[in-house]
């Protein structure tokens, strides 16, 4: 069988359509939804072995994981998610903010 009548034949066949179509989407869905970067996991993977890796890597538990600990993560690891897209710099600095806060709010009360 030729190139051309292995298309001809794919492009007749219905099914063969179908499949392809779903295997397509399948693929196309399972990579963008775990998608993490190599930049983000090589600067976050002593982050991720320290709070998160009963999680598997690019998961929602594991973001929320990775949320829940974000003080206690690397400042590597905070930009590589920054240039991710994965948090904004702006909710980052919100949390060190806040942090800051409650710091001096605590060091006030024990003065």
């Amino acid at each position: 069988m030729t190139p051309s009548t292995l298309i001809s034949a794919v492009s007749t066949s219905p099914s063969v359509r179908a499949a392809l179509v779903v295997a397509a989407a399948t693929v196309a869905l399972t990579t963008q939804a775990g998608a993490v970067s190599l930049g983000v996991k090589l600067a976050c993977a002593s982050d991720y072995y320290s709070y998160c890796s009963q999680h598997p890597v690019g998961t929602t538990a594991v973001r929320q994981c990775m949320r829940a600990h974000g003080s206690q993560l690397s400042s590597g690891c905070i930009n590589a998610l920054i240039s991710a897209g994965e948090v904004s710099k702006a909710e980052v600095d919100r949390r060190r903010a806040t942090k800051i806060a409650k710091a001096k709010a605590k060091t006030a009360s024990a003065d």
